[in-house]
Parts: structure tokens; C-alpha cells; sequence
């Protein structure tokens, strides 16, 4: 019984979903009217201004059929349009060479059809499912056999929609193209200002360092054959200095790939991450370190996100609790990052003003990383927490 009634009620909202689109149907017959009228006025030159604006309306009634195709089969529909902007001849070519624009005639033509008769379909199934089937008697145990055919009609026209409102494969090309143009500028901004923290470390740290070691084994050999106290105590200072050149080289290293990757993998190096975090940290691991190894830069872009949101939660999180997830899939590792903080962190275009999550160069970094592997990052954090900042990477397992 149960399951007759989610059969009822699905076939319900089937049938609203072919009836909305039935509406969009009448839209497109309104539609044809402007697209004539503006090929008249086109035709006569004088009302070539007219051309834009009817290709804006006609991108705007193919956009309520994206977001209705969206909503039922929880996919979304992208897009792909040529900007009508500059002057008026450069609105009019931009208008008719669009193909974004032809792709969207071609689906209001097929739209007046099929928008129709599939609701006409719908409405035929209904008789049966009520005179034959009942309601009363689905209700009673029966399974009206003729309302599973409405949602399959409904699947079906949000199929054809999504076929004809896709955009071209040279759109997709053009805007698979603009998008590693970007990435590649971010690699190589992110690789710059790797080299400059490297190059920062090294002259601030491990070549102070051996500089001073160096100064002080001079004067330890010096001082050797008349003051030899003098010169141990030189020597010992000198040891201390290459201790510390050691452990500032070691941290350099650790900031390029760090050697726990290697030791342990992603899992363990995470682990490792959390206890030194200072908060208390869940780790759920899923299982990601079962099988094979991701490749050592997908690894070492997952640890690095891992460690940047740790510490910007321990500084500005208020909060002594976090949780981090691994997760894998097919072709992909996703990471989550929970803190339980004030929250408010808010995004800008490619950097981030933070509140729990950290801003400034950090997010940024994170950001260039991840999009340089053709990842992305989301970060989500209303007003009082909590924020969770999620990456997904590909990833050739």
C-alpha cells in the first residue's frame, strides 16, 4: 500500500513537471511570434537593435527550461552564450553566429512538439490509472500499472531537453579552453610564490645559520693553537648552528613534499596532522587508504589542504574541536574539513576573506593549488558555524 501511494504521488509530480513544461510549450509558440517579427524588423535595418534583445528573451526562456530539467533529474544544465555586448553591429553578429543561440532555437522548435504531445501522453495514462485501476482500488493493495509509464514520460522529456539544450562540443571546447587558461595561470602564480617562500626560507633560515657556523669555525681555528677552551666552546656553539641549519632545511623540505607522505601515505600524514594540530581532531579516514596509492601530487595537494585548514581553524576558529574526511571514488578523492567555530567566512572571486576558515595568501594558495590539479574547493560557513571547507581532486587511483 505504501508503495502504490509513492507510485500515485510520483506519477503526480510527473505530470506537473509535463504540464510546466506544456507551459513552456505555449511560451515557445509566443516565442515564434518574436522571433518573425524581429526578422521583419532586422530585415528593414532600421530595427536591427530589436535582434538582441529577442535572442536575450529566447536565452532567457531556454534558462527556465535548464533550471526545470535541473530540477528533475538533479543535474544541472550548463550554458554557453556568446556576450552580446560592444556596439550595435558587434550585439547583431554576436546574436546571429552564436551557436549557443542556434542550439536554442533548434530545442524551441522540437520543444512546440514534444512539450505537447508528451503531456497528451500523461493525460491518456490518467484514464486508465483512475477507470481501470482506481485509485480506490491502488489504495486498497492494487498497483495502478499505467502511472510508472507518466514518470517515464517525464524522464523523457527532461532527457530531450537536456540533449537539445547542452551546449556544442566546440562551446564546450572554448570553455574547457578559457578554464585551463586560468588554471595554468594559477599554477603558475602558485609556483612562483612557492619559489619565493623557498628562496624566503632558506636566506632567513638555513643561511643564517650556516653563515654563522661558518664564522664560528673560523674563529674556532683560529683561537685553536693560543686559547683551546676558547675554540671548543667555539666549536660546540658551531655544532648548535648546524643542528639548527638541519632543522630549517628539514622544514623547507617538509614545505615542498613532506616525507610523512612517503613513510605513511595520505592517511597516516593526516593522522599525523590532527594530533599536532592542537584541537581535537576526528579523522575518518573511509577507507581511502585501501588500495592503491593516489599520485604523489594529488597526495601532497590533499595533506597541504588538510594542514592550511587545521591551522586556520586552531588561530580563528574560537573552537577546540574539528573533523577531517577522506573519501574515495571513482576517478576522484574528496577531502572535509569541519570546524565547529564563529563561522562567517566568506569567498572573493580567487582569494578569501575568512573568519574561522583564515584568509590572506593561505585560502589563496589552497585555492591555486588544488585548481592547478583541475580540483575544486567549496567553502561553506554561515554566521555562528560551523565551516567546512570541501576539495575534490581528480585523481587516477
Amino acid at each position: 500500500m505504501t508503495d502504490v501511494r509513492k507510485t500515485v504521488r510520483q506519477a503526480w509530480k510527473a505530470s506537473l513537471h509535463l504540464l510546466t513544461g506544456a507551459g513552456v510549450s505555449l511560451l515557445c509558440h509566443l516565442m515564434v511570434g518574436v522571433v518573425l517579427f524581429t526578422a521583419v524588423l532586422t530585415a528593414t535595418v532600421i530595427g536591427a537593435g530589436v535582434l538582441p534583445e529577442a535572442v536575450l528573451t529566447l536565452r532567457r526562456l531556454a534558462g527556465l527550461e535548464r533550471r526545470r530539467t535541473a530540477a528533475w533529474t538533479g543535474e544541472p544544465v550548463p550554458e554557453a552564450y556568446e556576450p552580446l555586448t560592444g556596439t550595435l553591429t558587434e550585439r547583431v553578429r554576436a546574436a546571429v553566429g552564436d551557436p549557443g543561440t542556434h542550439r536554442d532555437l533548434i530545442w524551441g522548435a522540437a520543444q512546440l512538439l514534444y512539450g505537447m504531445v508528451l503531456l497528451y501522453a500523461a493525460m491518456i495514462l490518467w484514464a486508465p490509472a483512475l477507470l481501470v485501476d482506481g485509485f480506490w482500488y491502488g489504495m486498497a493493495g492494487r498497483e495502478p500499472v499505467a502511472l510508472p509509464l507518466i514518470t517515464r514520460l517525464a524522464d523523457l522529456q527532461a532527457r530531450l531537453s537536456r540533449t537539445l539544450l547542452l551546449p556544442s562540443p566546440r562551446a564546450r571546447l572554448a570553455e574547457r579552453i578559457e578554464q585551463l587558461t586560468v588554471t595554468r595561470a594559477d599554477a603558475v602564480a602558485a609556483q612562483g610564490a612557492e619559489l619565493r617562500r623557498i628562496e624566503r626560507d632558506l636566506h632567513d633560515g638555513a643561511q643564517a645559520h650556516l653563515v654563522a657556523l661558518s664564522m664560528r669555525l673560523g674563529l674556532a681555528r683560529r683561537a685553536y693553537d693560543k686559547d683551546p677552551t676558547t675554540a671548543l666552546r667555539l666549536l660546540e656553539q658551531a655544532q648548535d648552528q648546524a643542528e639548527s641549519a638541519l632543522t630549517e632545511l628539514r622544514h623547507v623540505v617538509r614545505g615542498i613534499h613532506p616525507p610523512i607522505l612517503t613513510d605513511r601515505g595520505l592517511a597516516g600524514a593526516v593522522r599525523a596532522l590532527a594530533a599536532g594540530s592542537g584541537l581535537d581532531v576526528t579523522v575518518d579516514t573511509g577507507g581511502a587508504e585501501d588500495g592503491p596509492r593516489a599520485p604523489a601530487a594529488v597526495e601532497a595537494a590533499a595533506y597541504f589542504v588538510v594542514a592550511e585548514t587545521l591551522t586556520n581553524a586552531a588561530k580563528h576558529s574560537g573552537s577546540d574541536r574539528a573533523e577531517v574526511r577522506l573519501r574515495r571514488g571513482p576517478g576522484r578523492l574528496w577531502i572535509s574539513v569541519r570546524d565547529e567555530g564563529r563561522g562567517g567566512a566568506t569567498e572573493s572571486g580567487a582569494g578569501a576573506k575568512t573568519g574561522s576558515a583564515g584568509g590572506g595568501s593561505g585560502m589563496l594558495g589552497m585555492r591555486r593549488r588544488v585548481a592547478a590539479l583541475d580540483g575544486t574547493v567549496q567553502v561553506t560557513s554561515p554566521s555562528g558555524g560551523p565551516t567546512v571547507i570541501e576539495v575534490e581532486l581528480p585523481c587516477a587511483w
